[in-house]
Formats: C-alpha cells, structure tokens, sequence
C-alpha cells in the first residue's frame, strides 16, 4: 500500500503567482493551472505534513531513483525558504513550493461554495490548499514535486505584484453629482 502523499495547509498560507482560473505555458512548457504558496514559519502543523508528505513521494517513488532511497539533499525538494532564496518582505518568515496541474483546481469559499467571481481570488489573498506530492526523474533531475489539488480561499489579503483595484486609486463619487458640467 502506497503512503499518504496528501497535504491540506492551514489556514494562513496565502497564494501567489496565481493562475488558478485559466492554464498558462511556463518557460515553454505544458499550460497548467498553477500557484506558489506561501507558509508561515511558525505553521508547524503544516510545515510537518509537508516533510511526512515527501518522505512518503520518496517511498513511493523508489522505481524513479532507481530502486534505492536517495539521499534528500541530492534531490530537489518542493519546500523553499522564503528568508534565503527571495530578496522580497512578502517572504520573509515564510517558506514557500510550487504548485501545478493540468487538471483546473475547484475554488471554493469558507462554506465550501464555488466562488464563481474570478476576482475574488487572487495573488495575495489568503487559502487552504490541498496538495499532492510525487516523485520524479526527468532528463536526469531528480525529487520531488508538488501537485495542485483544490482551494479555498480563507480571507482576502493586500494584492501581491502591484495591480490595484479601482477601489484603491479613485475616491468614490456622489452619484448625484454631474461629473461632466
């Protein structure tokens, strides 16, 4: 029987270079659906689940390295440190892994309701992700990566990438006052 590969984080990871909506190419690859995500430091719960789930991708996987258990610093992990690999507030005391699919991710709300405004989610806002990890051995790289499942989003939080919305750079206007006289 294979390990459990499974993750759903808790509930202050936050998304970022979301493209969860429509598929896109990345450095000329497949068009996925994909995210980063960004887990706080101090989510241990989380952070635990993560390593159980790769060490389980490694198990799983032992035919992709050749039959035997390699050693987790040759190969490529999906979880990064924020605070040493980006030069960027937004990571900092957060460790960080990328997310794809080619499958589309179902969006949901607190009450796990579709959100169907493609607005409301987006780089910044705040969400649970459920998470698959699998073992790979591509062209000679080697580790283990991370599949996209579903998300939810939790809260919203400051837009990430320096797109405001309309709300953000006009003041709101008496609709009785005539603009244009």
């Amino acid at each position: 029987m294979k390990a459990n590969t499974k993750v759903v984080t808790g509930k202050e990871t936050r998304l970022s270079y979301f493209n969860g909506w429509k598929p896109v190419s990345i450095n000329g690859g497949d068009e996925k659906y994909s995210t980063q995500i960004l887990i706080p430091k101090d989510d241990l719960d989380t952070l635990a689940a993560i390593e159980k789930a790769v060490d389980a991708a490694i198990e799983n996987g032992l035919a992709k390295f050749g039959g035997k258990k390699p050693n987790k610093q040759a190969i490529k992990l999906p979880l990064r440190d924020g605070d040493i690999e980006r030069d960027d507030d937004v990571y900092k005391g957060h460790y960080f892994l990328n997310a794809s699919s080619t499958e589309v991710p179902q969006i949901v709300d607190r009450r796990v309701q579709p959100i169907l405004d493609q607005s409301e989610v987006y780089s910044g806002c705040y969400a649970r992700v459920s998470l698959n990890f699998y073992a790979f051995n591509t062209n000679g790289n080697k580790g283990v990566a991370c599949g996209l499942g579903n998300i939810q989003k939790i809260k919203d939080g400051p837009r990430l990438g320096g797109r405001t919305t309309a709300n953000d750079d006009f003041v709101s206007e008496d609709a009785d006052d005539d603009f244009l006289s």
